[in-house]
Parts: structure tokens; sequence; C-alpha cells
């Protein structure tokens, strides 16, 4: 018998209020995409990792991406100005951290997140292509990740 791969996710795909804005925003297609591929959620939300609460305060790069960020070459400010860098990066230590505790090598993260985001980050409000601080650690750390938009051309 094959037991099933454990995975990370992102807390709020999965239906739980993590979101800056307190918003549910459950994806069926993630959680039907992790039953047929035998996969256990472990949920994650690098930023209630990091002790932010929620809701708070919306939040977006300022001069790169978390890739920048990891090199000290970007920051994460919030709509107030505060550079939030200091603890985003402490939420993706915490999400990598729990990734090597439960054995993932696969993250489904959420797209767009100052965190999570694998192909698209907000800076300022502008939509750009980079990735979340969490997302640059994980995959400089040998993570596989992707988004809930790639599912639909997956396989495996």
């Amino acid at each position: 018998m094959v037991l099933p791969d454990p995975i990370l996710v992102s807390a709020c795909l999965l239906g739980l209020q993590t979101r800056y804005d307190n918003a549910c925003k459950g994806h069926h297609g993630v959680l039907d995409w992790l039953h047929r591929h035998r996969k256990i959620p472990v949920p994650v939300c690098p930023e209630q990792l990091a002790g932010l609460p929620t809701p708070r305060s919306r939040t977006f790069f300022c001069g790169g991406d978390g890739e920048a960020v990891l090199d000290a070459k970007a920051q994460v400010v919030s709509d107030e100005g505060e550079n939030r860098s200091a603890i985003f990066l402490h939420g993706a230590r915490e999400t990598l951290k729990v990734a090597r505790l439960s054995g993932c090598r696969q993250a489904l993260l959420k797209e767009r997140s100052p965190s999570c985001g694998v192909h698209q980050v907000y800076c300022a409000e502008k939509i750009i292509a980079g990735r979340g601080v969490a997302t640059a650690l994980l995959r400089r750390n040998g993570l596989e990740v992707f988004s809930e938009e790639d599912l639909s051309g997956m396989n495996s």
C-alpha cells in the first residue's frame, strides 16, 4: 500500500481564514487535486507563523520580490509604509521548519501573496513576475513549489 505524500499548502487555499483581510479563499480545485493525487495537506501561513495577526495590514514589495528580500536588496512594506521584511523572513524560516518536520518535498502556495507567490507578486499596486519570500526560501532549499493556478496542467 502506498502512503499519501505530505505537501505544504497555503492555509487560505484550504479554506482557513488566514488571509490578511480575514477573507475565506478556499479553492475547490486544490482540495480535489490533493484527493486525486493522494496528498496529505500540511496547512501553513508564513505570516501567521511569523506572529502577524489576522486581519493585518496589506503588504507588498518595494524594489523587487522575495528573492531580492532574501538577498537584502528589497523590502516587504505595509500599506502604512512600515518595513516588514524581518517578519516575513522569520515566517519563511518557520515555514521551512514545518516542511522539514513533516517531510514535505513539495509546496502548493497562493499565487500573488507576498509570502507565497510562485510566479507573480505585488510591487506596490502593480503585479510583477516574482516570488514571495517563503516561496523563494523553500525553493532555495530544494522544495518543488507551485501555485493553485498551476494545477490544471499537472499530472502528479
